[in-house]
């Protein structure tokens, strides 16, 4: 009786914890950080102008929303918040989290995110993702561009549809896990804007495909510009 017992009692516990273990989220994969990956190109135009589309028409979907504009001090306050939180979230990732004059840029290299020549998420990047997605979900009072980049590999045409595709795709995997809509525009740059403008080796090429989600805190003087 004692055995019975013991033995219904371990695969109680047993159970317990393959439920708890289905429950918990895997943590994001750890992945090599390309030497040359490091913060260049931060004064590109691409990352001081204007958001996608433009403020005024961003704004109004902002508002459709129901996103509340954040004032000269919360804008301050929110990008403090917001950088200190992606840094916790994608601590030896390999990713590089970097603050602008006026916003964030989260650097992602296209090889953890894409196969060669695919615009298709890879699913082993779906956890770092969720990561980031969760923290530009919760502190939502901002812009969210998904930028896109080649190498030279290819030609033009075929590097700016690829770029195009893959913003794209990073844009749809966010909405698809709560963030706004309205908050996200997406564009691809092609081999345009490159980390390094003369390709001189596999680093640089792998550093120039990358993908950034930018955010640019939303103010209440935006719908007048």
């Amino acid at each position: 009786m004692t055995v019975t017992r013991s033995l219904s009692a371990l695969a109680l516990c047993c159970s317990l914890l393959a439920v708890a273990a289905c429950q918990t989220a895997p943590p994001p994969p750890v992945m090599e950080r390309p030497a040359s990956f490091i913060p260049l190109g931060v004064n590109a135009p691409y990352l001081t102008g204007d958001v996608v589309g433009g403020k005024r028409s961003r704004a109004a979907k902002m508002k459709a929303a129901g996103i509340k504009p954040l004032t000269a001090a919360g804008a301050s306050t929110y990008l403090a918040v917001t950088e200190t939180e992606l840094r916790r979230q994608t601590a030896g990732i390999g990713l590089d989290v970097i603050r602008l004059s006026d916003g964030i840029l989260i650097r992602i290299p296209a090889a953890f995110t894409f196969t060669s020549g695919s615009a298709a998420v890879n699913p082993q990047f779906d956890a770092t993702l969720l990561e980031i997605a969760r923290t530009v979900k919760t502190q939502n009072q901002s812009y969210v561009d998904v930028f896109a980049h080649t190498d030279t590999t290819g030609t033009p045409p075929v590097n700016q549809a690829l770029s195009d595709k893959r913003a794209a795709a990073v844009a749809s995997f966010l909405s698809k896990h709560g963030v706004a809509k309205g908050r996200i525009a997406s564009k691809g740059y092609g081999e345009s804007a490159p980390l390094y403008a003369n390709e001189e080796s596999e680093e640089q090429k792998a550093a120039n495909r990358r993908v950034e989600i930018r955010l640019v805190p939303y103010r209440a003087t935006d719908s007048r510009r």
